[in-house]
């Protein structure tokens, strides 16, 4: 199948072209801004590998959590969002910088039809500097009330435990650290997104492929791994 331009407008204010690193020729559209924040889409024209319909609720929740912590990330939130008028998962999730201290918070929205999808993607991270949103909310709520279950698996705690300081209410306090760019930076931008009429009219997604993979001659990376 050929890939479609899925997303044919964006607000891009403060954001400039990023070059194509790899020379392949790559179908991504990547840029960048002043601040550090990487924003891309990525059109991918296979089954979507989500791990449950949209419309599946907490089991949909519950077992992105376990997937994304299984992969070595953690899941800050999710929830079903139209974008473009058209139904989408948003998801924030942090993951270990590979090297050197400090975190890589990514947001996404994926937007999921019968055989393909687009995601718009926006990504920050830490710089030399690392723990200090943490450290100051752990100190104004106390040590005993700043770590929680996660919210859609109490179980989960692995590999990052859940915490209050990645809750939307702290990001007033903190408007530089890179949480709360991508989440702020997701949120604007998504609401400018234009949609192919031809994406639009597609089948909508209704799970995963039967052995709940996508199709083994088209694999992939998942999409916090793609630049």
């Amino acid at each position: 199948m050929a890939v479609m331009s899925a997303i044919i407008s964006l607000d891009l204010a403060g954001f400039v072209p990023r070059e194509d690193e790899d020379g392949a020729g790559s179908a991504d559209r990547v840029w960048d801004d002043e601040r550090g924040v990487v924003l891309s889409v990525h059109d991918f024209a296979i089954v979507p590998d989500l791990v449950a319909p949209l419309d599946a609720g907490e089991r949909l929740l519950r077992e992105l959590a376990r997937y994304t912590a299984r992969s070595g990330a953690a899941l800050i939130e999710a929830e079903v969002r139209e974008l473009g008028g058209v139904p989408g998962l948003w998801q924030l999730i942090k993951i270990p910088r590979p090297s050197g201290p400090g975190q890589i918070f990514v947001g996404a929205w994926t937007v999921p039809r019968d055989r393909c999808s687009v995601v718009l993607k926006v990504q920050a991270a830490e710089g030399a500097v690392s723990g200090m949103r943490e450290a100051v909310v752990a100190d104004r709520v106390g040590f005993d009330t700043y770590f929680r279950p996660h919210p859609y698996d109490p179980q989960l705690s692995a590999p990052h435990p859940y915490h209050v300081a990645d809750l939307p209410e702290w990001d007033a306090h903190f408007p530089t650290h890179p949480l709360t760019l991508v989440r702020q930076t997701l949120a604007r931008v998504g609401a400018t997104a234009v949609l192919d009429d031809r994406f639009r009219a597609l089948p909508p997604f209704t799970g995963p492929a039967p052995d709940g993979t996508a199709p083994a001659e088209a694999p992939r990376r998942r999409w916090w791994q793609k630049r």
